[in-house]
């Protein structure tokens, strides 16, 4: 009884799972009974979060700490195995934020509110899981359990496009992630000790060849989730139709599922290939910075424009986890979480807005910052965070990657030159579209049709609750980074180390690639030199 642990990550992933399963029992004709009940169930898990973690996590530990296993189908040998560390930690404590205030923002949802907010726990216990597990065929099911309700929310309470919108983002993740799987089988089934343990498979010896081909299966499943260009089509189309709430949650959890899975699976468990992989990696974060800001300049819809923004810091985290180096790592965690409240912060001003103007069309707006002050104010706030003021968690995660890349020994000096420079043209052009959005919706000319009336068109308090729950991590990080990066830096620093350590397995194999090739070609040459000189001769 001395060594009995209770189930904490277990109760935080299927709390809010069971909890949904009594929402069609609850009797409620208008909806009102059901929204604090599901409010009280995301408080009490998130309650639960914090206080598991604040007990039983040791921030100096880079082991998997709370972990729990219990066989669940040996047959196929799926196993219930789940734990945290440095680089999942944060992400579950974002996760339990941002959904708990998703169901305070969406106190307003007056269609099918029972199917809404079952869609909504479920989407919650789904992202922990997937931050939580320990074996890979787990990942995979929490993966493709977290895809049914968002595709659900977005098809009955989207925009006007929202059938095409859902069914692109399905069939989009839904095809990518079948890369998972076969990766996860490739590993699993190699050698003679068949497992889809996390911790195991870490410590397996795969041929290059294996790795190169789970790495890149990894990379197109992830890069669909991130997104990375070319495969991020789907998401302006999703964030335009999607109701707040879930663009709340689709930008400031969902996209991080990608970050994750590379670090977690393409670093972590393939670091030979990763070698191989990352300078493809930096090349492709720079053009998600630099396209992603050109695209919000070309986008009139609020949403999309902060779509494209977000297409545009994913790109920091690929840099930073591209970069070899333990800060290069570190900001790529800190850019996810900075990234995560403030365009959760920013998706739910937005629909705010849209709540009143009933429009996302910015040249449709303009003058609301005499109507909506409270908002503006808001909106303002978040928005510097998002153009990396300092003082604020975006600068300090996009500063982090910077300085990775620059102090990693392993590129050549014109390619972190090169790489540093159009990442900070991206980094320019980012204050310029979002001030010029501030701009136009705020200061633009005035649209009669709207008839705003100042005290009852700007921010009521649930929605200066939410959006100062948001500001003020954003902020606090802002100002002291280690509240952030205490919880992961030994992480991060095994992780790096982990990587370097194979960069001269990598560099050995292939001078000895090209030594037994060119031996080989010397030989075959002396071979057929003298039969070339006598037919000469």
């Amino acid at each position: 009884m001395d060594n009995f642990q209770l189930p904490w990550l277990t109760a935080t992933i299927l709390f809010p799972l069971l909890a949904s399963l009594a929402i069609p029992f609850i009797p409620d004709k208008d909806g009102k009974t059901v929204r604090w009940y599901a409010l009280g169930v995301g408080l009490a898990n998130f309650a639960l979060i914090i206080y598991a973690f604040w007990s039983n996590y040791d921030f100096r530990d880079t082991n998997f700490q709370l972990v729990e296993t219990y066989s669940w189908l040996p047959q196929i040998g799926l196993n219930w195995t789940v734990g945290i560390d440095g680089i999942s930690m944060p992400l579950i404590v974002l996760s339990g934020l941002i959904s708990t205030l998703a169901l305070l923002a969406s106190w307003k949802i007056e269609r099918k509110p029972k199917l809404f907010y079952f869609l909504m726990l479920v989407l919650y216990s789904a992202q922990i899981g997937v931050f939580a597990a320990q074996d890979l065929l787990l990942f995979f099911l929490m993966w493709e359990l977290e895809l049914v309700p968002v595709y659900i929310l977005i098809s009955i309470w989207g925009g006007n496009k929202r059938l095409y919108a859902a069914t692109k983002f399905i069939l989009y993740t839904a095809l990518a992630s079948i890369f998972i799987l076969v990766a996860a089988l490739g590993m699993a089934f190699y050698g003679g000790n068949v497992t889809f343990n996390m911790t195991q498979l870490g410590m397996k010896q795969f041929p290059l060849a294996l790795e190169v081909l789970a790495y890149a299966g990894f990379l197109i499943a992830f890069g669909v989730k991130l997104p990375i260009f070319p495969l991020h089509t789907w998401l302006p189309d999703a964030h335009s139709e999607a109701s707040a709430p879930v663009s709340m949650i689709l930008a400031g959890v969902l996209l991080k599922m990608g970050g994750y899975g590379l670090i977690r699976m393409n670093m972590e468990m393939l670091p030979h290939a990763h070698v191989k992989f990352a300078p493809v990696l930096a090349i492709l974060g720079v053009i998600n910075v630099v396209y992603g800001a050109l695209a919000a300049f070309g986008q009139t819809n609020l949403k999309r424009r902060l779509a494209s923004s977000s297409i545009s810091h994913m790109g920091f985290i690929l840099i930073g986890i591209a970069a070899f180096t333990d800060l290069g790592i570190n900001g790529a965690v800190l850019q996810m979480v900075s990234h995560g409240l403030i365009a959760a912060a920013l998706f739910f001003l937005c629909g705010s807005t849209y709540d009143r103007t009933h429009t996302l069309m910015m040249d449709e707006m303009g003058g609301l910052a005499k109507s909506m002050p409270k908002i503006f104010a808001l909106f303002t706030a978040a928005s510097m965070a998002s153009l990396a003021l300092p003082g604020m968690s975006g600068f300090v995660g996009e500063l982090t990657v910077f300085l990775g890349v620059a102090t990693s020994d392993v590129y050549t000096s014109p390619f972190k030159v090169v790489t540093i420079f159009l990442t900070a043209v991206g980094l320019i052009l980012t204050p310029i579209y979002l001030l010029s959005m501030l701009r136009v919706v705020f200061y633009g000319k005035n649209n009669p049709e709207l008839m705003l009336e100042k005290f009852q068109a700007d921010a009521k308090p649930r929605e200066i609750f939410i959006t100062v729950c948001l500001l003020i991590p954003i902020v606090g990080i802002g100002l002291y980074p280690k509240l952030a990066t205490n919880t992961y830096d030994v992480k991060t620093v095994e992780i790096a180390t982990k990587v370097r350590a194979a960069i001269p397995v990598i560099v050995q194999q292939q001078e000895s690639f090209f030594e037994t090739n060119w031996s080989k070609a010397l030989s075959s040459t002396a071979a057929i030199a003298p039969q070339l000189s006598k037919r000469d001769g």
